[in-house]
């Protein structure tokens, strides 16, 4: 806003302002006594620019950010804790310890004592220990302990929230008012649950009274049963549906349930590049189409169906080393583009090429 409010500009309106039979060349008297003063000026307009910049929520780095949404009652969300299940040959000790890679993980609680599974909780916030799986070492020693494998992921860790992520949110709260059960309520109240990356609500889904809440984890995947669980509790527990004793309303009886996942299966004809074979591309290829799907999961919440268009992978495919050209291409033994079902993302399955 103040992009001419240079130095130069300033002394010379300063200089314009001293009478013509005075010395104004530089090194003069006048000169020195007001090139200071332009300098202070400059200075002052480049901080009153960025004033105007910290006080607008879209401008706004992420300190002021924080305290413009404070005014609305909105915080970023924190990182969190990634929960896994642990299989053991015997009992352990709950608080107890392990590392796997560069994370450590503590012993919560009890999933199935006759199949010694336990819930562990990894002591390093953030979604880097997502895919953390494998053989757990005992920091602790533990008797008669042979085995030790954390198998699954039941809730994923999260990032705080980044700083777009919460001017996006603290401006749409303008559009959506959020109160007392309302879809806009619900949303808000839902995806800030750990391990929620999304939801759909559906109002009088099984009679009136009745809200049905679909979720996807925050890796854009399929929720466990775990996390749908842990959600169900939040929002309107089981054993007391309808009682208002979670963040639902009194009256309101709302079931949790976790997106869908329909299987991808792709047929096509591939022209290799010269000393290129399938065996050669399989891993990229895996690793574009598994890309694809996540780009398209991650707006499900947002989008009433999603398309798998034969064109995307196409092209996405043509652009990696080893393939000269495709065509032919099916999905799911058709040759057109596959619209989901509104509750289901996509996975790879099966593709010959």
């Amino acid at each position: 806003m103040y992009e001419n409010k240079t130095f130069e500009t300033i002394l010379n309106t300063m200089l314009d302002r001293v009478p013509p039979d005075i010395d104004k060349r530089e090194g003069s008297i006048i000169y020195d006594a007001l090139a200071p003063a332009a300098s202070e000026l400059c200075q002052m307009y480049i901080d009153l620019d960025t004033v105007l910049n910290e006080t607008f929520a879209d401008t706004a780095s992420r300190e002021y950010l924080i305290r413009r949404a404070k005014e609305r009652g909105i915080t970023p969300y924190e990182a969190t804790k990634a929960i896994g299940k642990a299989v053991f040959n015997l009992s352990v000790p709950i608080g107890g310890r392990f590392n796997l890679n560069q994370f450590n993980y503590s012993v919560e609680e009890v999933i199935s004592p006759q199949d010694f599974s336990y819930k562990v909780i990894c002591e390093t916030e953030g979604s880097q220990a997502n895919h953390n799986l494998g053989t757990l070492i005992p920091i602790d020693f533990i008797k008669g302990l042979t085995k030790a494998e954390l198998v699954e992921v039941l809730t994923p860790g999260e990032d705080a929230e980044s700083t777009e992520g919460l001017r996006k949110r603290y401006l749409n709260s303008f559009d959506k008012q959020a109160f007392g059960g309302n879809r806009a309520d619900y949303l808000e109240k839902i995806n800030a649950i750990s391990g929620v990356g999304g939801c759909k609500i559906y109002r009088a889904w099984n009679g009136g009274g009745t809200v049905k809440c679909v979720v996807i984890d925050s890796e854009y995947r399929k929720p466990t049963q775990s996390l749908i669980g842990d959600v169900q509790t939040a929002v309107d527990p089981t054993q007391n549906a309808g009682e208002g004793l979670g963040i639902a309303p009194i009256d309101h009886v709302v079931t949790i349930d976790g997106v869908g996942e329909t299987k991808i299966d792709i047929s096509t004809t591939i022209t290799y590049e010269s000393g290129w074979s399938f065996a050669e591309c399989q891993p990229y290829i895996q690793e574009i189409l598994d890309s694809y799907f996540l780009e398209l999961s991650r707006v499900w919440a947002e989008s009433n169906n999603i398309v798998v268009r034969i064109s995307q992978i196409e092209s996405r495919l043509l652009d990696m080393n080893g393939i000269l050209d495709i065509e032919n291409t099916t999905i799911n033994l058709e040759q057109k583009n596959l619209m989901l079902q509104e509750d289901c993302i996509p996975i790879r399955g099966d593709f010959h090429g």
